[in-house]
């Protein structure tokens, strides 16, 4: 039973029969496989390590990084708070009567200019208002000595204190829920200095907005407790005034400045504190552990699929790379150096392993495929050429004709026969050298006749908004040209530069024999164009809004026919107008053997 009927009945894959009998093969690709295997494992260990430290490193920086910030906003925050108080206080001070109509005035003002300023307030010590502002009716029972501002004001008298937020109850509509700042000052009534408490209530919005904003994970937060513990802000501040929740404070009041780990009902947690100065709160950020470890167990599993897909991929390799190395390799190179030459015609025969023997059978039906696709790409390519050319000739825009004829029925209804008569006459022979019996080439003064005619068919439609001349060296009148290539220039100048202008528009058409080329030149005067424009004009991705053949599909008809030598160059400046350059080959109409050329 010989090797090929055993494979068969085994079932084995051709490959693997093939591989055992290979001696080179085997030790490439064990010896690739192990080393490779070897050199991954290892380094994603040391990339493990180093991943998972920098991972724990990065997260709790991180939130460092975020109270950090808190704190830092929340520090301008309160020092803006200080500065709207001093300035309050100032103004008091500044006052000689307390009753002062300008002071209430300036009061008033400030505290339209800050969204964040809720009322402002003034209290002899034994409670009674002296100065309010807004002027709101004060609430009765308001018990204003209990009040924890109140208190701090008398306990001490020369510090500002800030009370835990609380629901203004002082004044009748109004609840809004407040930081109260409060101090004992000096004011003046009717010329004497007398004694008062100064109470600013500042919104706690923005200081709730803040907070609201720190997310530490998916299931981490931040709150802010005063410098006696009690919670200034916390995300879940009802369930712990219902008793629903429990936050551990007390580890909290041995920091001011610094993080440290701790566990609470069976969760480790990373704790960072930061204290708010100058009113000594404390921000205190709440991590749990086990989501950071999450970006480990992450990396783990990722790193576990990696070695296996690496592994695969390191076998698969190996064994390609050892099934396509042998020796007989070198004797083909020298077999297919007469094919590198550029000899496609001669079919390699090489002897040796079964892998060779088929690479040269492969060599040769490739051999074989490209010189069919090399002779139906020129087939193609001719075949293309043909029909782009006709494709191109054959744009013509229709919104010129209909337009025509909608002016043509708006000059009948105002009885301007010459117009009319002027009109029809120049689109008929507008078409008639459109067509030009099928023919892509005709002599210069053809064509232009042909845009002369439509000069003449706008003019008319735009109710003589430009004037133009057209100019042309006798010499060059016999010249050879391809159609339609002025139509859509002149089209772009008017339709883009000259119907958007309010003065007068002019075109200006030249054509001459430079240099032994044919040149034509189409100048304008109106709005030119930005040198973005120009550059996208001169790159190619050019887009006319008037003509169907477009300024883009004259500047590739004419390399086409011409060769890339020729083709339009645009001149163009804002406010001042825009020239097209057009060159073409020089070529007479009594020169047969050019005008094939250029077909």
């Amino acid at each position: 039973m010989n090797i090929e009927r055993k494979r068969k009945l085994l079932k084995v894959p051709h490959f693997l029969m093939s591989f055992k009998f290979r001696s080179i093969q085997t030790i490439i690709t064990v010896s690739f496989t192990l080393v490779t295997i070897m050199v991954v494992v290892a380094v994603s260990f040391m990339l493990y390590n180093k991943f998972t430290k920098t991972a724990e490193e990065n997260a709790y920086l991180n939130i460092q990084q975020i109270i950090e910030q808190v704190n830092y906003h929340l520090e301008l925050y309160a020092k803006g708070m200080q500065d709207i108080y001093a300035v309050v206080e100032d103004q008091i001070n500044e006052t000689p009567n307390i009753s002062s109509l300008l002071l209430r005035e300036q009061l008033t003002t400030l505290l339209h200019t800050r969204e964040d300023l809720v009322s402002v307030g003034l209290f002899t010590p034994q409670g009674k208002l002296v100065l309010d502002v807004p002027n709101l009716e004060m609430r009765k029972n308001t018990r204003l000595e209990e009040q924890s501002w109140f208190e701090s004001a008398h306990t001490s008298p020369p510090k500002l204190s800030f009370s835990a937020p609380h629901i203004q109850n002082l004044y009748k509509g109004q609840y809004k829920w407040v930081v109260s700042l409060s101090r004992m000052i000096q004011y003046k009534n009717n010329g004497v200095t007398k004694e008062g408490i100064l109470l600013v209530d500042v919104n706690f919005r923005t200081i709730d907005e803040l907070s609201r904003k720190v997310s530490l994970g998916k299931r981490g937060y931040a709150y802010i407790i005063d410098e006696l513990g009690n919670i200034v802000y916390h995300p879940q501040q009802q369930l712990i005034y219902a008793g629903l929740k429990y936050e551990n404070r007390e580890p909290v009041f041995d920091y001011a400045y610094g993080s440290f780990t701790d566990k609470f009902n069976g969760e480790a947690r990373y704790i960072t504190i930061r204290t708010v100065e100058p009113i000594q709160w404390k921000i205190v950020g709440v991590a749990y552990l086990d989501e950071i470890v999450t970006t480990k167990k992450d990396l783990n599993q990722f790193l576990f699929w990696f070695l296996i897909v690496v592994c695969a991929a390191v076998v698969i390799l190996a064994m390609f790379v050892s099934a396509k190395i042998s020796q007989p390799l070198r004797r083909l190179e020298h077999s297919v150096q007469s094919v590198g030459q550029g000899d496609f015609s001669t079919p390699i025969h090489v002897s040796g392993a079964h892998e060779v023997v088929q690479l040269s059978k492969r060599f040769n039906f490739m051999l074989h495929r490209i010189r069919q696709l090399m002779d139906q790409i020129i087939h193609e390519q001719e075949a293309k050429r043909k029909s782009e050319l006709d494709v191109l000739q054959s744009q013509i825009n229709p919104h010129f004709l209909y337009n025509t004829l909608n002016s043509v029925i708006r000059l009948a209804e105002k009885g301007k026969k010459e117009e009319i008569v002027a009109t029809i006459t120049s689109l008929s022979k507008f078409f008639r050298i459109s067509l030009s019996k099928g023919k892509n080439i005709i002599t210069l003064e053809e064509e232009l006749e042909h845009v002369r005619h439509y000069l003449i068919i706008q003019k008319i439609r735009f109710k003589n908004k430009f004037n133009y001349t057209i100019e042309c060296e006798s010499a060059a009148l016999s010249c050879l040209t391809l159609k339609l290539i002025l139509q859509p220039i002149v089209e772009n100048a008017i339709v883009h530069g000259i119907e958007k202008m309010s003065d007068e528009g002019f075109i200006h058409i030249t054509a001459s024999i430079q240099d032994n080329h044919l040149a034509i030149r189409i100048s304008d005067n109106g709005i030119g164009m930005t040198q973005q424009v120009l550059d996208r004009l001169l790159t190619g991705r050019i887009r006319s809004g008037g003509s169907g053949v477009g300024v883009r599909n004259v500047n590739e008809r004419i390399r086409l026919y011409c060769g890339k030598q020729y083709g339009l160059r645009f001149d163009s400046e804002l406010e001042e107008g825009t020239t097209v350059m057009i060159t073409l080959p020089l070529v007479h109409s009594d020169d047969e053997q050019q005008e094939r050329g250029m077909s």
